[in-house]
């Protein structure tokens, strides 16, 4: 029996997704598509999806989608919001897209304050491509190419770009959350509306950091990954809010 008023009425498609079990980004996508309903934005949104995992995105997202090159995601999103303000226009972007190869895009976006969202989901390893090392990969963590543990002396520390654009004066709102349980859950989706609210407020830059489970790269069930997530990956990058200047332009 179908229910009424039941989740998703427009904006995620009911279809079969080819995340892995235990994968993150599907809940992440149904906290989006619950957002832009609540707030009626999913008429007028853009998405820029990453390269990566997420690659397909606009399989499962009923409203625009535009594909961006590898880690040119705010790049893109600051071309459409110029061009077109009145559209709602947000990034969904990886670790690997954001803190890598997008490492300029997302830090002079940032840096001009462009009045655009951006969600960044952190698993803190090259997921699509065969789990590689990535800039959030923690210390000793293994993957295929630091298969004895990240070393600091070869590979550096992990990468806290959420962090590091916290800092500058455009970037109204920074939070990182976690999608490793039901409280996270819902603290993720509060964290995302204050998110979009800044957009529509035409506030300034927003960035929201999802730690989310890759159980199929960090070779761990779908629950151990939920639970690293919870015992090992807050202690590296700690939840909370990192930034909060909103206040309503009159």
């Amino acid at each position: 029996m179908k229910l009424k008023n039941a989740w998703p009425k427009y904006y995620k498609k009911g279809v079969v997704t080819h995340y892995c079990p235990g994968c993150g980004h599907g809940i992440v996508h149904r906290i989006v598509a619950e957002v832009l309903e609540e707030l009626d934005l999913g008429k007028s949104a853009i998405c820029v999806n990453p390269a990566g995992c997420a690659v397909l995105a606009y399989l499962y997202f009923d409203f625009d989608v535009i594909e961006s090159a590898h880690g040119r995601g705010t790049a893109i999103a600051t071309g459409v919001k110029r061009s077109r303000p009145d559209l709602f226009v947000f990034t969904y972007q990886g670790d690997g897209d954001l803190s890598a190869i997008g490492t300029a895009e997302t830090i002079h976006s940032a840096n001009r304050g462009e009045n655009i969202c951006v969600i960044f989901i952190n698993n803190a390893v090259y997921g699509m491509t065969g789990g590689q090392l990535a800039p959030t990969t923690l210390l000793d963590m293994k993957t295929t190419t630091t298969p004895l543990g990240r070393d600091p002396k070869y590979d550096g520390y992990p990468l806290h770009i959420t962090d590091v654009v916290a800092q500058f004066p455009g970037v109204v709102y920074a939070e990182r959350v976690a999608v490793d349980g039901p409280a996270g859950i819902r603290k993720t989706k509060k964290a995302i509306t204050n998110a979009f609210k800044t957009q529509v407020d035409g506030l300034g830059y927003s960035i929201i950091e999802v730690l989310s489970p890759c159980p199929t790269n960090w070779k761990l069930s779908p629950v151990d990954s939920f639970k690293w997530v919870t015992e090992v990956m807050t202690k590296e990058f700690p939840l909370g809010v990192l930034t909060d200047k909103r206040t309503r332009k009159e």
